[in-house]
């Protein structure tokens, strides 16, 4: 099998089938010989931030002499995006290797019902734990789907850490239309005496997540923002200084300009902390594994004045606006945004409009069946009271449109959607 052939049968598993029971997908991941069960698991959920922190615990493994996987998504560009060894994304050829391990043992195995077969995140799960077990990594840092709970990283059987990155509303037709709810499914990752470090969320969420670990033994620590001190913003990085009981006070550089890293690396530092015992690291890695990290899609610098933000939900475009105004542009800002229809864009949207921070708004349609249609979108952003609206039929009209018109002191912003982010990244490459 080729790696085309791979990516293709695995797009031809819906993405968004109802998922198996959890036991199923326990008794298959043992089927599997059940790899990384020897290995330090760090699991991690949230509404915002996961793949961020993620990054920031790889990066200071990696530079503590650690081997470490990494499983998070989605992916930007390539599925393979999805699994990587310190940072280095998996090759093709170890892709349809991992693909045709799991489905030669889907055969002859039976779940509860008649038969069963992984839905497609599901399957890429499995194949990320075969793909680090056969590389024989040291720690595993999984990143969850959607939600906790009922998840498919959610059945290894045994964690190091378990970590919730901030809350806010978002897939509430799965996971609830509360904060409550949501915190109640996020805490779900949650594992009998297992540390949990979790981002302070609100009253109601950290009540939730609070009462959980009680109930399971598990110790709590809990990351606000006021545990972020001498916060210094600058164009190209961010720096602050955070206090550990194991490294002592750390003063953390970020080459980033998204003031909303400080809580991700913040949570990175603390989870760090609780793990000193049994994953230590010098101080010096610290510092600079979190100096080296990077996430792609994340008020990413594409070209010059071009920023790509992964903002796809209320709470995501809340923390883009507030990065962006604090740019220091000295000419115009554009925006480029998209959405997908299960996410609450009309908010989105009026928070966009509300901020008066764009000289032109612009709205294109993504290659994906979820996609809002640009005529909607114009329609919300007028709503909205934006102003004129330009839309396109698709990204790479809107991309060479925009390359045109912007000047070289404007600033471009792309949001919205992570797929959205993919297309742009995609053509990038193409050029």
């Amino acid at each position: 099998m080729e790696y085309e052939e791979a990516e293709a049968w695995l797009l031809d598993i819906p993405k968004f089938k109802k998922k198996n029971v959890p036991e199923d997908t326990k008794r298959f991941l043992r089927r599997l010989g059940e790899p990384g069960k020897e290995k330090r698991i760090i699991h991690i959920a949230g509404t915002n931030g996961k793949g961020s922190v993620c990054a920031y615990l790889s990066s200071v493994l990696k530079r503590g002499g650690y081997r470490v996987g990494m499983f998070t998504s989605p992916h930007l560009i390539t599925m393979r995006e999805r699994f990587r060894i310190n940072g280095e994304i998996i090759t093709k050829e170890a892709f349809v290797n991992c693909l045709e391990t799991v489905r030669n043992r889907l055969k002859g195995f039976a779940g509860s019902a008649s038969a069963y077969h992984p839905s497609f995140f599901e399957m890429l799960f499995f194949m990320a734990m075969v793909y680090f077990e056969q590389e024989k990594v040291q720690v595993i840092v999984l990143e969850t789907g959607l939600g906790g709970r009922l998840d498919a990283t959610n059945s290894v059987s045994r964690k190091d850490l378990c970590i919730i990155t901030r809350l806010g509303l978002d897939h509430m037709e799965y996971l609830g239309s509360t904060i409550a709810e949501i915190a109640g499914e996020k805490a779900g990752i949650l594992q009998k005496s297992v540390p949990v470090v979790a981002a302070d969320s609100g009253e109601e969420a950290c009540r939730v997540l609070a009462r959980t670990a009680e109930k399971l033994s598990c110790p709590a620590f809990f990351v606000s923002k006021q545990d972020i001190r001498n916060f210094e913003f600058h164009k190209n990085f961010i720096d602050f200084s955070f206090e550990t009981r194991y490294y002592g006070y750390i003063r953390c550089l970020l080459t980033t300009c998204a003031p909303y890293q400080a809580e991700n690396a913040a949570l990175a530092l603390r989870a760090l902390d609780v793990l000193s015992e049994c994953l230590p690291v010098d101080k010096s890695a610290l510092t600079e594994g979190m100096k080296e990290a990077r996430w792609e899609g994340r008020m990413e610098e594409i070209a010059q004045g071009v920023y790509i933000d992964g903002a796809h939900n209320v709470d995501g475009i809340r923390a883009f606006l507030e990065a962006a105004e604090r740019d220091g542009c000295t000419g115009r800002r554009f925006l480029l945004f998209s959405a997908v229809q299960e996410k609450q864009y009309g908010e989105m949207i009026h928070r966009l409009a509300d901020s008066g921070l764009f000289h032109r708004i612009y709205v294109t349609e993504i290659e994906n069946k979820r996609g809002i249609s640009r005529d909607i979108l114009e329609a919300a952003f007028r709503v909205a009271g934006a102003g004129t609206v330009d839309g396109f039929a698709d990204t790479g009209s809107a991309w060479g449109t925009l390359l045109q018109t912007k000047q070289p002191e404007d600033i471009l912003y792309i949001a919205g959607s992570l797929y959205l982010a993919g297309e742009i990244k995609g053509l990038l490459k193409k050029e």
